[in-house]
């Protein structure tokens, strides 16, 4: 990732957002979330560049996705990231495909970045994102995962998370598999998308690849 020269607190806030998270800190005794499906957006300080576009998407089924785009500068690009998101007692607790934990504060219909430790940060940046209504973004993530493809649907179970998604039609993908009997192994890039439920009209979430993946024939998500 593109080096910052931010401030310690401009640090604390974007690295705790994105995974440069230190593990330990705050009680961790997570309950489960009341189900909601929001999307949160700011703009957080750059030292090198205009500033950082951050967006936030919480699902209903407990997953999320991030997007983090460097506006001007000189390497100016977008990062896409993803994971599992549960609360505390009063905080949430963002867990990406690492294991690397986020803590956030809602606020009104907005959401607190907080330090490492879950605590407010004292400090003139914004460490704020709004709620927003915005599509899912289409950045590519790499992912690992198993899948298949059986009666004509594929599914994808990640290796990060352990959701299984089912998969837009991809042809390459259907070949790389090889009608084999069981889940395969592949890495590839992809991203969220919303598709609808033909008979009831209900919008879920389902993933598009964007690589022709690489499959592992005979492993795992331990390999």
């Amino acid at each position: 990732m593109k080096k910052l020269m931010l401030s310690a607190m401009a640090a604390a806030v974007l690295f705790s957002l994105f995974g440069c998270h230190n593990r330990s800190g705050m009680d961790e005794r997570l309950v489960p979330l009341k189900p909601m499906q929001q999307s949160y957006h700011g703009v957080l300080p750059c030292a090198d560049c205009e500033g950082i576009d951050v967006s936030l998407f919480l699902e209903k089924d407990g997953t999320w996705v991030s997007n983090i785009r460097y506006i001007g500068g000189k390497t100016p690009g977008s990062y896409g990231n993803y994971g599992t998101w549960a609360r505390t007692a009063e905080k949430l607790v963002l867990t990406d495909n690492k294991g690397m934990k986020t803590y956030l504060l809602a606020r009104n219909e907005a959401l607190e970045i907080l330090d490492n430790s879950g605590k407010h940060i004292d400090s003139p940046f914004n460490h704020t994102l709004k709620a927003t209504d915005m599509p899912l973004p289409t950045t590519p993530i790499a992912m690992k995962g198993m899948y298949r493809y059986m009666a004509d649907t594929a599914t994808f179970q990640d290796c990060a998370t352990g959701r299984t998604f089912l998969m837009a039609d991809n042809a390459q993908l259907e070949r790389g598999f090889g009608g084999a009997a069981k889940p395969v192994l592949v890495v590839l890039k992809a991203h969220y998308i919303h598709m609808e439920n033909p008979d009831t009209g209900a919008a879920f979430k389902a993933l598009k690849a964007d690589s022709d993946g690489r499959f592992s024939p005979g492993k795992g998500c331990d390999d």
